[in-house]
């Protein structure tokens, strides 16, 4: 009766007196109170946190007596358990020499003991691959996961049987980078894995139909931010690359073309109309495209959105690129000595 009784008393979500939904809980008291007209619902909660306090990560480790939360980044979920190579117990005092013989034999029997079969050794060279490639590009916690549970469905589908586990791997962390909105081109995911781009854009195509994974286009504005970083270029040519962009998807200009390359030129109006110029070279190599796609997509911005550039930086003409500055002197120059 008194587990009925207590079972009903944390399922109350509405206020007895003015029946709210409104119900805040006073962390400090162990009370729920109506926010609306104060009555105190329950009381005595039992505080479900630490009985110690910490004031710094230091702190913290010392006390806390749980492990690491479980992630699907390592292939037993993180909830084995690691001898670690310190030679230290848990006190922190060091194993005496004559016991270090013993506690290697069993650091090697734990390794071996962790990983069954060949399905979960397969799993355990793919996860430390994404763990590399992730932490190579520095991606966020959240990608890592996404990349690791992606992989995992392929597996349990089958999916992995006759391709490489490389090429898996990166498919399934292009695929987690799409999902997350965080944007990564194919180029960039192939400079730092070990297969080339073809068969990772093959395997990505395969495992987003065979998953049925939604993911939306990228868009040019995912770019921005990244790019503008990339050339330390204030806030201002960011929000007029947007305002670029935005025009130029209302006239349907970014339809059918990359969105990089897009990105790229809006971003290279943006600097030169705020007086921040950076060459096509630049833009380029921060973006990773040719010189000659953001010349094309520049020069059809200009066109068809009707954009004024100020005579100052119309001398160095889309079709000069970096070198049009010095190509008028040296002209300049050749005149005036003749």
């Amino acid at each position: 009766m008194k587990h009925r009784k207590r079972k009903q008393i944390e399922m109350v979500t509405r206020c007895p007196e003015c029946r709210s939904e409104h119900l805040i809980m006073d962390g400090v008291h162990g009370e729920l109170v109506c926010q609306n007209c104060g009555l105190v619902v329950t009381e005595k909660h039992i505080d479900q946190g630490p009985e110690w306090r910490s004031f710094d990560t230091e702190q913290n480790e010392k006390l806390a007596r749980t492990g690491a939360p479980m992630t699907y980044t390592i292939h037993d979920k993180g909830l084995t358990t690691l001898i670690g190579r310190e030679n230290r117990d848990s006190h922190g005092k060091s194993i005496p020499t004559k016991n270090r013989a013993q506690f290697y034999r069993m650091r090697k029997i734990q390794q071996r003991t962790r990983i069954k079969d060949a399905g979960e050794r397969n799993l355990a060279t793919a996860l430390a691959e994404l763990n590399r490639m992730s932490g190579v590009m520095g991606m966020p916690k959240v990608v890592r996961e996404t990349a690791a549970m992606i992989y995992r469905k392929a597996m349990k589908r089958n999916l992995i049987r006759g391709r490489s586990i490389n090429g898996v791997a990166a498919a399934a962390l292009y695929a987690a980078c799409r999902q997350c909105n965080v944007p990564r081109t194919l180029d960039e995911i192939a400079s730092i894995s070990r297969v080339d781009k073809k068969e990772i854009g093959r395997t990505y195509r395969f495992i987003i139909k065979e998953l049925k994974l939604r993911l939306t286009p990228t868009a040019p504005e995912d770019y921005i931010p990244r790019f503008c970083s990339e050339l330390k270029l204030s806030n201002d040519v960011q929000i007029k690359a947007n305002e670029i962009l935005r025009q130029a998807a209302e006239k349907e200009l970014t339809s059918g073309r990359g969105p990089v390359g897009v990105a790229a030129a809006a971003i290279y109006i943006a600097a030169t109309m705020c007086n921040e110029e950076r060459t096509q070279k630049q833009v380029a190599d921060a973006a990773g495209v040719t010189e000659v796609t953001i010349r094309n997509r520049y020069k059809e911005m200009i066109r068809k959105l009707g954009l004024k550039i100020d005579a100052k930086n119309k001398k160095r003409s889309p079709a000069q690129g970096s070198g049009g500055w010095s190509n008028q002197k040296n002209n300049e120059v050749l005149k005036t000595s003749g």
